[in-house]
Order: structure tokens, then sequence, then C-alpha cells
């Protein structure tokens, strides 16, 4: 298939991670490959290429997307979150991706970006969930090295260290009032 000429193509312009990109895409470049091989954002991966295994889900405008069924086109002036984004800093890892870390929750790694940002979506409308609801998420994920067991449970660990932070910041703010 021949390459687009650059008239054919279409800048795209959107916030990834908090950063203003600008890009060119053609009309049917889908996001995944938009991310990875044009923006260089390669923390998302492409699994089945149907939206089936989650692998390459991303937060548009804060919703679950699966980038390989989104174009990148439709991404313009959006506010596009990727797992290079869910770190606070360069060198800390936020508090769903260390419990991840504690709980040897990936092995080869290839399903974890697309679970990381799911569940970073979930616990921040679902801050207390159960057992039962974080396997219920997990459902729209594949991973074929982990059983999904210390998935789980890094994603109940990381949800009572957010609460805590949480109620410690509510009586430090209270106790300074």
């Amino acid at each position: 298939m021949p390459r687009l000429s650059a008239d054919q193509r279409h800048e795209v312009r959107f916030t990834l991670n908090g950063h203003p990109v600008c890009g060119r895409a053609g009309p049917r470049l889908l996001l995944s490959d938009f991310l990875r091989h044009e923006i260089g954002a390669t923390g998302t991966h492409v699994g089945c290429e149907h939206g089936v295994c989650g692998a390459c889900t991303v937060q548009v405008d804060g919703m679950l997307t699966r980038a390989c069924l989104t174009l990148a086109v439709q991404v313009e002036g959006a506010s596009v979150r990727t797992v290079e984004g869910l770190a606070p800093e360069p060198d800390r890892l936020s508090a769903l991706q260390a419990a991840f870390r504690r709980n040897h929750a990936l092995q080869c790694g290839f399903c974890s970006a697309g679970i990381l940002m799911s569940l970073d979506a979930f616990l921040k409308a679902h801050p207390e969930p159960d057992e039962a609801e974080i396997r219920d998420l997990l459902s729209g994920h594949l991973c074929r090295c982990t059983g999904y067991t210390p998935i789980v449970r890094a994603a109940l660990e990381a949800a009572a260290e957010i609460q805590n932070s949480q109620r410690e910041l509510t009586q430090g703010e209270t106790a300074h009032a």
C-alpha cells in the first residue's frame, strides 16, 4: 500500500498526558498506531486489533477508549491519557503502579498498560471496590500470564492506599481549620 502524501494527511492536535502534541495522520490511521509510531508513546500496546483484548486501552477526555478502534483524527482537541501519564513524577510510581509491582501483578507486561488505565479510571469512580467489581472490570482484558489473582490483589491494595491517603489529607485539612 503506498504511503499517503503530506496533503492527504491531517494535522491532529491534542493533549497527551498533560502536554500539547501535534502530528500528521492519514484518515484511517488508528490512534494506537499514531501514538506508537508518530508520537513515540509506545506504552500503549496493540493486541487483537478488534477491541477485545483491552491491551490498547487509553483514556480520551476521561473515558476509557480502545485505541485500536479509534481513528487518530477523532482525538483532535481531546485530552488523551496513556500509561505513560499515570506516574505523578518521572521517578515515582502511582499508588496503582506501585501495588502492581509489590504484588507481581504483571509478568510479560503486554496487557498491563490497558489494565492499569482501566483500573485507574475505575478506582476514581469507585474508590472502595470489592473483589467482584474488580473481576468484572477485568473481564474486558485478556491476561495470559498472571491468572488475574495478583492483579485483583494489587487493585484492592491500591484502592485502600488511595483511600487512606485521602483520609489523611482530609484529617490534616480539618486539623488546620
